[in-house]
């Protein structure tokens, strides 16, 4: 059984707009975080990377959290995500991301299970290390992105909605000697298909708190 969702032009770009106005606040935060962190560091003892890793590989557990209208949608889930970074400079990085979350329909009879699949590249400012004793470090950071959403049913033979996604973020992360302990949260604005029914698509929202380890080569 196959449903075709055929979104009208007047909502789709209803839904461009409102994704590009809430980047908006998100790089003034992130050009703020960045502000801050250098002042501080010019007061502190603080110190960039000696040695720049270019790359960086995690894999990262939490949750996904539906708020506003997507909560009537879908259940909170249990999320995955597995995060490949490039360091261009040490402030900036190059982000790409695959997420899984074990979610349900609750609008369904039945609340079937539903995957939750995202996927987006993105950037990511950090700042200047604000502690810095030669084991123990800290690294904010700020971040933005886009991509995209799908939805799928795990049992029911209905085809997968996609939509387009884009996020904000923020975090840190804690390191000791080689081991990184890293803690972001993303807050995501979707589009949103009906899942089971034909109709226009819609704007929706959720966040995503995640932590992870990671090991150095440095």
């Amino acid at each position: 059984m196959t449903h075709t969702t055929a979104a009208p032009t007047t909502a789709s770009r209803a839904t461009r707009a409102a994704v590009t106005a809430s980047m908006a606040p998100v790089a003034l935060a992130a050009a703020l975080l960045v502000a801050t962190a250098g002042a501080a560091g010019a007061q502190t003892s603080t110190t960039s990377p000696s040695v720049l890793s270019r790359f960086e590989f995690i894999v990262s557990s939490g949750a996904l959290l539906p708020t506003g209208d997507q909560r009537s949608a879908i259940k909170r889930a249990n999320m995955t995500i597995a995060q490949l970074s490039y360091a261009v400079r040490p402030y900036l990085a190059v982000t790409t991301s695959a997420g899984w979350a074990r979610s349900r329909d609750i609008a369904t009879e039945g609340a079937p299970k539903l995957d939750v699949f995202t996927y987006d590249v993105g950037a990511e400012l950090r700042a200047d290390r604000w502690l810095s004793d030669g084991r123990l470090t800290f690294t904010p950071f700020a971040g933005a992105g886009a991509g995209g959403r799908s939805y799928n049913y795990r049992s029911l033979d209905v085809d997968a909605t996609n939509n387009l996604a884009a996020y904000g973020s923020a975090g840190g992360e804690l390191g000791y000697r080689r081991i990184r302990f890293r803690v972001e949260a993303r807050d995501f604005v979707t589009g949103f298909k009906p899942l089971t029914a034909i109709g226009a698509t819609a704007r929706r929202n959720d966040v995503s708190v995640m932590a992870g380890f990671r090991i150095t080569t440095h």
